[in-house]
Order: C-alpha cells, then structure tokens, then sequence
C-alpha cells in the first residue's frame, strides 16, 4: 500500500511539473517575454504551408498566394460553424489554428489589412490564404483575383486555451495586441466542435 501510494504521489508530481512546465513555456501576452519571443519568430523565414500540412501553432509568418470567396460562399457555414459575412476581416487558413489574427501585407503593393482566421481553405496549391471581398479590396487585389502575399500571426490560439503571440506582434502596438488577443479568446473559446469547413473553391476575381 506504501509504496502504491508513494508511486501514486510521484506520477502526480510529474503531471504538475508536466503542466507547469507546458504553462511556462507560452509566456501571458501582454508581457516583455511575449513580445521577445514575438520579435525572434519575426526574425526567422516565411514558411510555404503546402496541402496537407499539419495545423501550426507556433505562429511564424507564411507566405504565398491570397484569393479571395467567390460571391456564392456568402452566408455559408465556416469551419468555426459560424456564416461566412462578405463585409467581416474573415479568413480561411490551412494550417493556422482557427481563432488566429493575423496581418496579411500584398507583397506587390504594401497594402495590409487585419483578419481573423474562421475557416479552413483556400484548397489550391500555392495558395496561403482566402479573404473576403472587403478583406481582398484592402489589399487591392486586382483583377486576376489572386496576389502574393505574407500572412503575419499577431495572436494564435494554443491547444491548452493559452494565446500565444506569433511574428506579426513583433511590429504591432500594444493596443493592436490587446485588440488581438482579446478577439482571439472570443473566437476560440466559441469555436465550434466541427474542425474543418466545407471544401471551397473560390473563383478568382469574382465578386
């Protein structure tokens, strides 16, 4: 019995070195050791996602192609279960945890604009993201429907309900990242129990 409980005990102290440990390592958002680890992750090299890459969480920059949802995805249920609104900072990443916001910069103009990752998608290769018609006209994408862009996690919900900063806050104002944060916790603690959307196919240049 003795040493049953004495094995007991110490399985118990590993899971709560265990869990201290996971908890340390994604410092509170609003403190210096987030935004250093926000600054390092900036300083590191887009990544290309390519189909079937797992979800990530570590909130590094991406980089390739943005589209934008044809006219008839309006209203459609999103992978969060929410509708998808033309006029919201919506988008739909492959591999970003849904609840993410992001930056997208069009590298061919510099223009930029906010969204929040609520869906899953665009599902052609070389593709980074899908924005909405308000998002896409932000970023002035032209009449080919499609820009190369980079996609610059400010917020980025973690598994354990944490949120991490990612690259995107290494430039961002304290009040973007508050912003961010707090819509990051809103989107995924009300995130639906349905992890992947309805495959889209967005029609380039469709409004």
């Amino acid at each position: 019995m003795a040493h049953g409980a004495r094995r007991i005990a110490a399985v118990m102290a590993g899971l709560v070195l265990a869990m201290h440990t996971a908890g340390a390592a994604v410092p509170p958002p609003d403190s210096p050791a987030a935004r250093q680890a926000a600054e390092r992750l900036a300083q590191m090299p887009p990544v290309a996602p390519h189909g079937g890459a797992p979800i990530d969480h570590s909130g590094r920059t991406e980089k390739g192609r943005a589209s934008y949802y044809a006219s008839h995805f309006a209203h459609r249920k999103m992978a969060n279960g929410r509708r998808l609104d033309p006029n919201a900072r919506t988008a739909a990443s492959k591999t970003l945890p849904l609840g993410t916001t992001a930056k997208v910069v069009n590298t061919a103009n510099g223009r930029e604009a906010m969204v929040q990752v609520e869906d899953r998608g665009p599902f052609v290769d070389g593709r980074v993201v899908d924005v909405t018609p308000r998002v896409a006209k932000e970023l002035d994408i032209g009449k080919d429907g499609v820009a190369p862009v980079v996609v610059k996690p400010i917020a980025v919900p973690q598994p354990d309900g944490d949120v991490k900063l990612g690259a995107g806050a290494a430039g961002a104002s304290p009040q973007e990242i508050r912003q961010a944060t707090q819509t990051t916790r809103e989107l995924a603690s009300a995130q639906g129990p349905t992890p992947q959307g309805p495959t889209q196919v967005t029609t380039p240049g469709t409004h």
